[in-house]
């Protein structure tokens, strides 16, 4: 035993044959660890972009969608409803919508790309619940000189028809304007801006 000969050239071939069968199983194994932090399709789809039809919403009517697990309000606005926004603010916590809770390209009155539709997430901002629109303009129990918007039978908070908040309700601030785009004039995409929109 003492007189065997130790190959070199097999032992580099041995030791740099290990290390490679060891490196392929570090790497397969490694693979389906990092892929699991991945989210999965059910998560992806979630948050994917929604698109969505105006042409059956008619004037004056409301539809919701769902978007990343929140209703969306589409609400085609009437001409009165439209008109009857400015008359709001002196009543209203932001007019102007100066706390960020809408896109840039939705900070005017109208709190919209196009007047006439509104696009918000349906959720109240004080504790979470989902307004009703109450679209007629008319007097209602719950506000005597009502312009037509949002009432919040949770804890009795109003939004006006751009889903600005009316003072001395529990809301602290407007509901919010998620990212949205027309991809054609009856065609809306929900969860990505305009192109060029900062």
């Amino acid at each position: 035993m003492a007189n065997e000969v130790v190959d070199p050239g097999r032992r580099r071939f041995l030791t740099a044959a290990t290390a490679v069968v060891g490196g392929v199983g570090i790497v397969s194994a490694a693979v389906p660890f990092i892929k699991s932090w991945e989210p999965s399709a059910r998560a992806m789809a979630a948050g994917a972009p929604v698109t969505q039809s105006l042409k059956k919403i008619e004037l004056g009517q409301q539809l919701i969608v769902g978007w990343r697990s929140l209703p969306v309000f589409i609400v085609n606005r009437t001409p009165a409803q439209l008109a009857a926004l400015p008359g709001q603010d002196p009543r209203l916590v932001d007019p102007k919508s100066q706390v960020d809770q809408q896109p840039k390209y939705a900070q005017n009155e109208a709190r919209s790309i196009k007047p006439e539709w509104l696009v918000m997430i349906g959720i109240c901002t004080h504790l979470g619940c989902v307004p009703t629109y109450v679209g007629e303009m008319k007097p209602e129990p719950f506000d005597p000189n009502w312009q037509g918007g949002y009432y919040c039978p949770c804890h009795h908070s109003r939004y006006d028809m751009a889903g600005r908040v009316y003072q001395g309700v529990p809301a602290p601030k407007n509901m919010e304007i998620p990212p949205y785009h027309y991809i054609d004039d009856m065609t809306i995409q929900i969860g990505v801006d305009p192109k060029g929109a900062a």
